[in-house]
């Protein structure tokens, strides 16, 4: 069992920053891809980034590259989302996830965490 607590959402004008942290319980962080994933109202979830359980592969969804940056640090337990340039349609709920399995997968079977809020204003 992996419990799993997002911080960092908040309100942003277009163009600021926010970095997003992902906070994971239990001793196994390391077992487990990440990702990163936003749904936004009226929308269908959509994958945002995703890491593999040693860091070493990483996706973005093309509209998020060259603006997101997603890590981890297997000692803290922890994966972050470094969001820059942040435009409104980048507005949603963002929520992180594990699984054991394939680090782009959808992560249907894996644990989720209870979102963020991002609003980013125009």
């Amino acid at each position: 069992q992996v419990q799993l607590v997002e911080s960092g959402g908040g309100l942003v004008q277009a163009g600021g920053s926010l970095r997003l942290s992902c906070s994971a319980s239990g001793r196994t962080f390391s077992s487990y891809a990440m990702g990163w994933f936003r749904q936004a109202p009226g929308k269908e979830r959509e994958s945002v980034a995703a890491i593999s359980k040693n860091g070493i592969l990483i996706y973005y969804v093309d509209s998020v590259k060259g603006r997101f940056t997603i890590s981890r640090d297997n000692a803290k337990n922890t994966v972050y989302l470094q969001m820059m340039s942040l435009k409104p349609e980048d507005t949603a709920v963002y929520y992180c996830a594990a699984t054991t399995g394939y680090y782009r997968g959808t992560y249907d079977d894996g644990y989720w965490g209870q979102g963020t809020q991002v609003t980013v204003s125009s």
